[in-house]
């Protein structure tokens, strides 16, 4: 489900670990408190423990938090382990992180902005 999640709302990761035994109170606490983000808002919010092979998710469907967990059977994710913030990642950076690569691909195309014509 998370590797097909379809929605148009940004995505989160929070850099670091993150105890995985918080449940949904805890985890939108975290985004409130630790993140200074709205956990209302429409976005979904991930979360990586120490082992990097489960990942927990907080969206809220305007009527109820919906708390998604995934454990992978091999492999890890590979989950940006710098700082104590929220991270907000592109469409892609998501996919990357879904199919266990690195959000920073360094060989990756990058955006080109302030071209002109003339």
């Amino acid at each position: 489900m998370l590797n097909d999640f379809k929605c148009s709302c940004p995505v989160y990761v929070a850099c670091g670990y993150t105890d995985l035994r918080r449940g949904i109170d805890g985890l939108a606490g975290m985004v409130q408190s630790q993140f200074c983000l709205d956990p209302f808002q429409n976005a979904l919010f991930l979360f990586c423990g120490r082992r990097r092979d489960r990942i927990k998710g907080l969206y809220w469907e305007g009527d109820g938090f919906v708390l998604l967990y995934k454990r992978l059977e091999s492999g890890s994710f590979q989950w940006p382990r710098t700082g104590e913030e929220a991270r907000q990642l592109t469409a892609q950076q998501y996919r990357w992180l879904m199919e266990g690569l690195d959000v920073e691909q360094p060989k990756a195309h990058k955006a080109v902005t302030g071209l002109s014509a003339i």
